[in-house]
């Protein structure tokens, strides 16, 4: 398979096998040096890959273009319906779904500015048509953004671990005040290891600034090994390891609350059992019952605790396995240098299997939780009416459209009924006052 790279106003082309071709965000800078060596006459590079009329290759690229845009698609319009969805609906309006809202929006830039950018240097081959400034601009945002979710993940382990481990101390802990902390953290923190050092310079070396200037059209993102071990730590390992322990807690912690609510259920039933045998008054054994009856309130408390930790333990671990492909690359690569060198596409995959999380999570909450699948139904459901009016009503809900017009036809045959009712009374009410007025008008002589 070969690729042809052409330089702008040069005559003179290069024929390279396609496995040894990157794409721009990716591209080595000894890669373009080499090249340049050859070709001196232009400091931009213009890719056009030429397929010698390759079918396979074609359906390649537009498998790999449509793959990338219904992971755009679904990351935007999925995480939209989960913060329109909260603000919709007052009985998702607790502590915990306001981080997964803020989780959500986080989500939804990375598909605005990160995938789409990505997008756009996929489609060109490679080329970056924004420049100097917007490349800078999009690796900040890409990595701002991806911290800003993990750490989003890493403070809803914590609200999870006390609401399961200190349910009683929850209420005092998890306050509006520290929400708004934990907030603000979250959002600007990862500023630290995106916007100031990559603006600054910090994240690289002396020589990529300068293969950078020099070549505008590619954006490329080399970093050093200083940078990529505090960034990847503070952006991954870090709160990775965090939301590993508070899981296992809050794991270890419903497991012993199963176990004892099974005995005390256990215990219940025998002392039941016990006072009817001693045959103890009937008011003892409704009061009894009814401290029995108490246990499937708490049990139900309970079970909707460990749901909601295992709903979150499931993001987790989406989570871990989308991007743990991604920073192990990153850090290995960072460290070795060119002797671990990257298949493009390789490279390419580990970048969109982690964007792809940000798509997943809406899914998460629609299959494993019911409230937030009920507010999906019923916000779904509003979009529709509010979009294709009637039509989309008949189309979609046929059968409530059926069961409304039943309704109607009930209730106009019954006002009908009582119209004919009430016409007959009047009209009898009507006779009686005309006989009444006539025998006053004949009377009798006194």
């Amino acid at each position: 398979m070969k690729v042809e790279i052409v330089l702008a106003d040069n005559p003179e082309n290069i024929t390279l096998e396609f496995k040894d071709l990157s794409t721009s965000m990716y591209l080595t800078d000894s890669y373009v040096n080499k090249s340049l060596e050859i070709n001196e006459t232009t400091n931009d590079l213009v890719y056009t890959n030429q397929f010698e009329n390759d079918p396979i290759i074609v359906v390649f690229i537009i498998l790999k273009c449509l793959i990338m845009l219904f992971i755009i698609l679904a990351a935007i319009f999925g995480n939209l319906l989960v913060i329109v969805s909260v603000m919709r609906h007052r009985k998702l309006r607790v502590i915990t779904n306001y981080f997964v809202v803020s989780l959500a929006l986080a989500d939804m830039l990375v598909a605005i500015w990160a995938m789409c950018f990505n997008f756009s240097v996929e489609i060109t081959n490679g080329e970056w048509l924004f420049g100097y400034f917007m490349c800078d601009v999009w690796n900040s945002l890409d990595v701002y953004f991806s911290s800003a979710s993990i750490l989003h993940l890493c403070c809803i382990s914590v609200d999870r671990y006390y609401a399961i481990v200190q349910p009683l101390d929850y209420p005092l802990i998890m306050t509006s005040g520290k929400l708004g902390i934990m907030l603000a953290v979250v959002w600007c923190s990862p500023a630290l290891v995106s916007f100031l050092p990559i603006f600054a310079g910090w994240y690289t070396t002396h020589e990529h600034l300068d293969f950078r200037r020099r070549h505008p059209k590619v954006c490329s993102f080399t970093v050093n090994k200083v940078y990529a071990v505090i960034s990847s730590s503070v952006s991954f390992w870090i709160p990775g390891v965090i939301m590993l322990f508070m899981y296992y807690r809050i794991y270890v912690e419903a497991d012993r609350q199963e176990r004892m609510l099974y005995r005390s259920k256990v215990a219940a039933l025998l002392l039941d059992k016990h006072l009817q045998i001693n045959g103890i008054s009937m008011g003892d054994v409704m009061r009894e019952r009814h401290s029995i009856q108490m246990q499937p309130m708490a049990s139900s408390k309970m079970k909707r605790e460990r749901k909601a930790a295992r709903t979150l333990g499931i993001i987790m671990s989406a989570f871990l396995a989308c991007w743990l492909p991604f920073f192990l690359w990153y850090i290995i690569t960072a460290l070795c240098g060119d002797g671990c060198p990257s298949p493009p596409p390789v490279v390419a995959a580990v970048f969109w299997v982690g964007y792809f999380n940000s798509a997943l999570n809406p899914l998460i909450y629609a299959y494993f939780n019911r409230d937030f699948r009920a507010a999906f139904r019923k916000t779904l459901g509003s979009c529709c009416r509010s979009v294709c009016g009637d039509m989309a009503r008949r189309h979609c809900c046929p059968q409530q459209l059926l069961r409304r017009d039943h309704h109607h036809s009930n209730a106009s045959s019954d006002i009908h009924m009582n119209n004919c009712v009430k016409s007959t009374s009047a009209d009898v009410l009507r006779t009686h006052q005309a006989c009444s007025s006539r025998a006053d008008d004949v009377g009798f002589p006194t």
